[in-house]
């Protein structure tokens, strides 16, 4: 019989900040994390089009409170995952022996590693062709699984290590492999979530698809505007969440509060096209998940949707929303305040679903006036508003076709 699983503890470092109470604080007061960055960026990248995005605000992360034995192996991307990793053990009330026990592990993703360092890695060996002036601790700050064997050898994990770099489904991945590794009873705690950067070579990569927004350069607290008929495509973030989940046994054992309860997990390719989204895909990954957590689809009570503000993007996901969970349940997403974090995406953005599902107080999304009439079959969640139940559903679709979604049931023990 597989085993009841938790979430015992969140963190996350966002563009409102440093902590989960940062992030809510902003998105409570309907604010926008979102800036022009053409100062910043244009030395480094000339010919973009969309030069809006979501930093993580200066001055608020500070290195210097990572141990130099670890920090010196990290780029920005591990530090975020530190940072958001602290918080979630915190809360969790997990100690070192518990860390060190093998039965707990580590499932982290990003998009490509700290494009800071990967891009300060390039320009020193371009420059005269050699590795003399880079430091050991480079590669461990470009390699791909970065976040996660960094928590690992940081925080003294010694279970199952998973990388899970799917782009903006890498954190929904994490936790969902997680749950299924502690239900399954190969762990009994995990720390899943995501992390990654912002850079102009991110917000780059999104122009050379069409996926970012173009017409909000000089107002951009106006984009993304996920669903909206005037949205142009997405705006990159900086972030990184940590979902600690933990098997009911090991909870009951420490005495720790349960957050939520993970129900089920799905994850699908669209096995069609590597950039276009694809209703058929994003329906069946939806039926599957529920399937999953033994949900029908009349209990779900909110849906926190990916909701990039990409034209297809949104119109894929509103179709598919519609005719899975109809027209009644509560919609929302989280990007038209804080940009796409990529591969962090879903594990912030859970944080913050969550901890509005528990007070039972919903976020609407931010930018949205006028529903496009291709997403107006959605019931737009208002602010203040409450679930219709305790099962959220979270929505995570990245490029290469890899969609996922995530079942839980939230907790009301006040946060």
């Amino acid at each position: 019989m597989a085993q009841r699983v938790y979430v015992t503890g969140m963190g996350v470092v966002s563009p409102f900040g440093v902590g989960l109470a940062a992030l809510m604080q902003g998105l409570d007061a309907g604010a926008s994390a979102v800036a022009n960055m053409k100062a910043a960026w244009e030395p480094h990248l000339k010919d973009l089009q969309c030069w809006v995005g979501a930093p993580v605000p200066e001055g608020a992360l500070d290195p210097k409170r990572i141990p130099r034995t670890f920090r010196r192996s990290m780029g920005l991307t591990a530090q975020m995952a530190y940072f958001a990793a602290g918080e979630a053990l915190e809360q969790a009330g997990l100690g070192e022996e518990e860390r060190a026990s093998g039965r707990c592990g580590v499932a982290f993703g990003s998009t490509t590693g700290s494009v800071h360092s990967l891009a300060n890695f390039f320009e020193r060996y371009y420059k005269d062709v050699s590795l003399r002036d880079l430091q050991s601790g480079s590669f461990f700050q470009v390699m791909s699984h970065t976040s996660a064997a960094n928590l690992a050898h940081a925080y003294g994990l010694r279970g199952r290590v998973f990388s899970t770099d799917s782009a903006c489904s890498s954190a929904s991945q994490a936790i969902g492999l997680s749950f299924e590794a502690i239900a399954e009873g190969r762990q009994d705690i995990m720390l899943a979530g995501g992390s990654d950067e912002l850079h102009p070579l991110v917000s780059g990569s999104f122009d050379l698809v069409m996926a970012s927004s173009m017409r909000f350069n000089d107002t951009p607290h106006l984009t993304p505007r996920p669903f909206d008929r005037r949205r142009d495509g997405t705006v990159c973030g900086a972030g990184a969440g940590c979902i600690l989940l933990e098997g009911e046994a090991s909870m009951l054992r420490r005495k720790a509060q349960p957050l939520a309860e993970v129900l089920g997990f799905d994850t699908v390719a669209d096995g069609a096209n590597l950039a276009q989204p694809n209703r058929e895909s994003i329906t069946r990954c939806l039926r599957q998940a529920l399937e999953s957590a033994r949900v029908s689809p009349g209990q779900v009570g909110y849906v926190n949707a990916h909701a990039t503000g990409t034209e297809q993007g949104d119109a894929a996901e509103a179709a598919g929303i519609a005719e899975v969970l109809g027209a009644k349940v509560p919609v929302s997403g989280f990007k038209g305040a804080i940009g796409h974090t990529t591969g962090a995406s879903a594990a912030v953005e859970l944080a913050a679903a969550l901890a509005s599902m528990r007070r039972r107080s919903l976020l609407p999304t931010h930018n949205l006036e006028e529903p496009a009439p291709e997403c107006a079959g959605l019931r737009h969640a208002r602010r203040g508003e409450a679930p219709l139940s305790d099962i959220l559903v979270k929505n995570s679709f990245a490029f290469g076709g890899i969609n996922s979604v995530l079942v839980l049931r939230s907790t009301t023990h006040g946060l």
